[in-house]
């Protein structure tokens, strides 16, 4: 492919179409590459109520918020592709995207707005009971566990407010932390510690999760004394449920060779979004930052096009 863009975005999520549309609006020749559906981790959220300017009348979905945002993104001429890059040369004026599929894009800059994704729970047996009983989003999958017994594993904000509204629909939740003390704000921390429906193992770890077609017995390891206890499903039931939460790790695979700085893990990039190479920017949860949501994800896109713009103007 010849055609050179003034600017090209890796993700569609939150960051990535909030690029695109003000991309659009300095009338930046834009495309925007997505590997998989738009939205990313938003898109598995089943209810959002803290994005300003959401409609309060109506339970709006993380798809309903990213189908608008993709809407807006259009309207203002950002081109969509589904692809999957995998190696990047971003030194000199030019930058060449590779996919997977043998096809290259070029551009005169680059956003790089991949996301994060559910780090593993890290368990024996994990991948083979990954949606057969396992599952890392509450509000996609809570409704299969209807009046099962739920374990949980992390003692984070996340973790603490996935397992209050399990308890919605799960029979008991139980809260499985590696340490003796939540990390979840004291607010979270109270509401769990007052429901009758969550139970707490502390200083624990899974160590192995089996069953024969889907998960029915999970064995719990205690970090400080090395004693193992398995867990039975309720033969009634026939199965149990297992919700990983214990932090998000970027989507940089495909960086390894490019040259980008990371610290952590995430792309080291400010608030000013740019990486330590010139015309590459970085937004949303996969750079370095304190907040991880939405709406700081969407601010770091506008900032990450206008610092594009200011690049290419630069050029000239």
């Amino acid at each position: 492919m010849n055609k050179i863009y003034d600017l090209i975005i890796i993700g569609a999520g939150p960051a990535g179409l909030a690029a695109g549309l003000y991309a659009g609006r300095y009338q930046l020749d834009t495309l925007i590459i997505e590997k998989a559906q738009d939205g990313g981790q938003i898109s598995l959220t089943s209810e959002i109520e803290n994005y300003p300017g959401q409609i309060i009348d109506v339970k709006e979905s993380g798809n309903d918020l990213i189908a608008r945002m993709r809407k807006q993104s259009d309207g203002f001429g950002a081109k969509h592709i589904n692809d999957d890059i995998n190696s990047l040369k971003l030194e000199g004026d030019i930058k060449v995207l590779s996919s997977s599929y043998g096809n290259e894009y070029r551009a005169k800059t680059v956003i790089i707005a991949s996301g994060a994704h559910f780090r593993p729970i890290g368990c024996k047996n994990e991948d083979k009971f990954r949606g057969m009983g396992i599952s890392f989003c509450a509000t996609c999958d809570a409704n299969f566990f209807r009046n099962l017994q739920v374990f949980v594993v992390g003692g984070g904000d996340s973790a603490v407010e996935e397992a209050i509204y399990l308890t919605k629909f799960a029979k008991k939740v139980t809260i499985i932390h590696r340490r003796d003390e939540l990390r979840a704000n004291k607010t979270v921390q109270e509401k769990a510690f007052k429901n009758d429906k969550i139970d707490f193992i502390w200083d624990s770890v899974v160590d192995e999760v089996n069953g024969s077609d889907v998960l029915n017995s999970i064995t719990i390891k205690n970090v400080k004394t090395g004693e193992l206890t398995k867990y039975d499903a309720d033969p009634k039931d026939g199965m149990m449920g297992l919700f990983g939460f214990i932090g998000m790790q970027p989507n940089t695979e495909f960086l390894k060779d490019s040259g980008i700085e990371f610290e952590n893990g995430y792309i080291k990039a400010g608030e000013s979004t740019h990486t330590n190479i010139p015309g590459v920017f970085a937004a949303g949860d996969v750079r370095t930052k304190l907040l991880r949501q939405v709406i700081t994800a969407a601010s770091d896109g506008a900032v990450a096009a206008h610092e594009a713009e200011k690049y290419i103007a630069s050029l000239s």
